[in-house]
C-alpha cells in the first residue's frame, strides 16, 4: 500500500496511507498524541524502576522515541518490544523529523540506533533502554505474562477490525503481567466491549487534541 509523509499540526511528521485515507499518527500532532496517550496515560502510572513495554504497531518508532526520553528523564530501565508487520524502509526512516520537532537533540544518536538496529535481536540502546523489534503480524503473538504495559497502536477499527477483536485482546491479556495495563488512542464501544470480554477492566479517559476520548484497560488478577 502506497504511503507518503505529511506534516502534522505540531510540526512532527507521520505517514499517510492514500488508499485508506489513514495516518500512522494523529494529524493534530503526532508527537503530541504519542506523549499524551502512551506516556501520560500509560508509562507515567508506573512507579517501579523497571518496566517492560510491548508496542503493537512499531511503525515510525515515534512511541519508542518518547519512551526513550522518559526513561532517561526518570531513570527508568525500559525493555521495549515493538511488533510490526511492514517496517519502514531505510529511506523512510531518514525522513523522520522527531528529533527536530521535539528539540531533543541529545537523543538523535540513540533514536537512529533504534531505527537502524537489526530486527529479531535484543539490542541495548543505552544502559536504560533495550529494544527488540519483531517483524510479524499481531495475531502470531504468543507471549505469556511478559509485559507491564502495552501500547496498542494498530490502524483504526474501520480499516482493520480484526485487530480490535476479542481474540486479539485475549492475546494482549495473556501477554500482560497481573495488574498490567494496555493503553490505546481508540474509544469505540465495540472495542471497549471486546476488551471487557477478553477479561480487561476498562476506563474511558479524555483523549489527545483532536480526539474526545481514549481507552485504558487493566488486567486485574487477584
Amino acid at each position: 500500500m502506497e504511503r507518503k509523509f505529511i506534516v502534522t499540526e505540531d510540526g512532527s511528521k507521520t505517514l499517510f496511507l492514500e488508499e485508506w485515507g489513514e495516518t500512522y499518527h494523529s494529524k493534530f500532532g503526532a508527537l503530541q498524541e504519542a506523549n499524551f496517550v502512551f506516556i501520560q496515560n500509560g508509562l507515567d502510572l508506573f512507579r517501579a524502576q523497571s518496566v517492560s513495554v510491548l508496542e503493537i504497531g512499531f511503525g515510525t518508532g515515534l512511541n519508542a522515541f518518547v519512551t526513550l526520553k522518559q526513561a532517561l528523564e526518570k531513570g527508568l530501565k525500559i525493555e521495549y518490544t515493538g511488533v510490526e508487520a511492514y517496517p519502514l524502509t531505510e529511506a523512510e526512516n531518514k525522513e523522520l523529523n522527531y528529533v527536530e520537532a521535539s528539540g531533543w537533540k541529545e537523543l538523535e544518536a540513540d533514536f537512529n540506533k533504534i531505527l537502524q538496529c537489526a530486527w529479531e535481536e535484543k539490542v541495548e540502546i543505552n544502559p536504560l533502554f533495550t529494544v527488540e523489534k519483531q517483524q510479524k503480524t499481531f495475531d502470531t503473538i504468543v507471549d505469556e505474562g511478559l509485559y507491564d504495559l502495552i501500547y496498542f497502536d494498530a490502524f483504526g477499527y474501520q480499516y482493520q477490525p480484526e485487530l480490535w477483536s476479542v481474540d486479539q485482546f485475549k492475546k494482549m491479556y495473556t501477554a500482560l503481567k497481573p495488574q498490567g495495563i494496555l493503553v490505546t488512542y481508540a474509544c469505540r464501544g465495540v472495542i471497549k466491549r471486546a476488551m471487557q470480554e477478553a477479561g480487561f477492566t476498562t476506563e474511558k479517559l479524555p483523549g489527545p487534541p483532536g480526539k474526545r476520548e481514549m481507552l485504558r484497560a487493566t488486567k486485574n488478577v487477584i
